[in-house]
């Protein structure tokens, strides 16, 4: 991971702790989710694999990408998070929740923060989510155009969220 990628890591966990400081873990919310087409995959090619082209096209919105011996898919998502509901001002400040736990149910990681769309002042977030297995950045996909948000329910007396996908 770069260090510029460190450094992103490290502001939004400072600000998910003041969030939960203050309480307000809970109603952060995902919407307008929608695939984002990067232009470094528009240099993608489909017919040559990998000799030239750093991603390969497998299907609308999914790319192969080979990292040392490893291939991993990609795909790059846009969301809006709702400020009113406790959450990031701005694209610079994603909250780790629901976003955690969108990585843990699809079995991905964050392969690019893109830094230069993701600034203070823009409302819209955009990331590239990457797994191993193509199936998981398939089901991942079916975010798209949904509301994302974690719910806290009680169970024997313990507080806990729960991702909802609707």
């Amino acid at each position: 991971m770069s260090l510029d990628c460190v450094k992103y890591v490290k502001s939004i966990i400072i600000f998910c702790d003041k969030l939960m400081a203050a309480g307000r873990m809970h109603n952060i919310t995902m919407k307008n989710i929608k695939n984002y087409d990067a232009e470094k995959y528009r240099k993608a090619g489909g017919l040559s694999l990998f000799k030239k082209q750093k991603y390969r096209e497998i299907e609308q919105g999914i790319y192969a990408y080979k990292e040392k011996d490893e291939i991993l898919y990609v795909t790059s998502l846009s969301f809006e998070q709702e400020p009113e509901f406790a959450e990031g001002e701005s694209a610079e400040e994603i909250s780790q929740y629901p976003l955690e736990d969108i990585l843990d149910k699809f079995y991905c990681h964050i392969s690019d923060f893109y830094e230069a769309l993701n600034e203070a002042g823009s409302q819209i977030c955009y990331l590239e989510f990457a797994a191993p297995d193509l199936e998981d950045i398939k089901k991942l996909r079916s975010i798209i155009g949904k509301h994302v948000y974690n719910k806290e329910y009680e169970e024997a007396g313990e507080t806990y969220a729960k991702l909802v996908i609707e």
